[in-house]
């Protein structure tokens, strides 16, 4: 199983940017030097933070890393150009050498989609189309047809990140339907940072039997977001996921869905926080449970400090991962 870090890519407003910036490039750079295996970021558009867009971001930390897989988790494609997003994504392959993963979704905030003259209604049909072309385009074949996005004769992409093959697509998907959407299109599923044990369970068996009965392999990746917090002891992890990620999640749907329950019970279903036996036995839980091939973990959100963060990812290194290779 990989182990990847997920980037909180947003700053306070009126912080001070470049600050962030190389807070960042600190945090990418310590999680490949103690073992991390990927880097993920978020994207977004009309945020409440100083939000940094992902394809700029990874394009940037493609030069400031060597090993690690770098990903989106997940980029609104039904926002943009298929043809547009392609070319930048090809780059992005080109400059890592090969280590994207491209993670798509539809979404959930109509903001963006009236900001940028796109028909919310029409999010899902668009993510299809985005999918099909991204795909032909990523694996060097040529396009054609008329879409609502344009019109492509015979259009085909050059450049090229790896020797062969592409980068691979993971979707995002909430509910039953997303995820009958996202077998059909053979792509793996990118399960979100919410559900408990029996629910991701059925997810991830509803998943499975979506591929097959969509004609599709189920010999692929199975990646999970979760928060997750790490420290030398359980109440200190408890507190600083009391402290940060609450702050961010009371934000959040599924958490509003579960209002009345106590913040430790929210934490206990929707991240991995504890000491490092305690997030080593989760994580390994929803290995051997779920099958998960890719843990993605996000362990700093907005206003929390940088030398938190460290820290944080620090003892991943140094207390989990390696209990997690054996």
């Amino acid at each position: 199983m990989k182990i990847g870090l997920f980037l909180s890519a947003q700053l306070e407003p009126g912080a001070d940017v470049v600050q962030g910036v190389r807070h960042l490039a600190e945090q990418a750079e310590l999680a490949e030097a103690v073992g991390f295996d990927s880097l993920f970021v978020g994207h977004h558009y009309l945020t409440h933070s100083a939000f940094l867009q992902p394809l700029s971001l990874l394009g940037w930390l493609a030069g400031r890393t060597q090993r690690v897989q770098l990903g989106t988790g997940v980029y609104l494609a039904p926002l943009v150009n298929p043809l547009a997003l392609a070319e930048e994504v090809a780059t992005i392959d080109a400059l890592s050498g090969g280590r994207l993963i491209l993670g798509i979704g539809s979404g959930y905030r109509d903001r963006e989609y009236k900001a940028l003259g796109v028909p919310f209604e029409d999010r899902f049909k668009r993510l299809e189309t985005a999918t099909h072309v991204l795909r032909a385009l990523l694996a060097g074949e040529e396009v054609t047809g008329d879409f609502a996005f344009g019109s492509l004769d015979r259009a085909r992409i050059h450049l090229r990140g790896r020797p062969e093959g592409a980068p691979d697509i993971w979707m995002g998907a909430f509910g039953e339907i997303g995820l009958k959407r996202a077998a059909r299109l053979g792509c793996s599923w990118l399960a979100p940072p919410d559900g408990d044990a029996a629910e991701l369970i059925e997810r991830f068996a509803q998943f499975r039997g979506f591929l097959e009965a969509a004609g599709q392999s189920t010999d692929r990746d199975y990646p999970i977001m979760r928060e997750a917090v790490v420290a030398p002891t359980m109440e200190a992890a408890r507190e600083t996921a009391r402290t940060h990620m609450a702050r961010q999640y009371a934000q959040y749907k599924q958490w509003q869905a579960a209002a009345g329950a106590s913040i430790d019970d929210l934490l206990d279903r929707f991240g991995v926080v504890g000491d490092p036996d305690h997030v080593v036995a989760r994580i390994r839980t929803l290995r051997d449970t779920l099958g998960v091939t890719h843990f993605l973990m996000r362990v700093q959100w907005t206003g929390m400090p940088h030398d938190e963060a460290l820290a944080c990812i620090r003892l991943m290194g140094e207390a989990v991962l390696p209990r997690l290779r054996d």
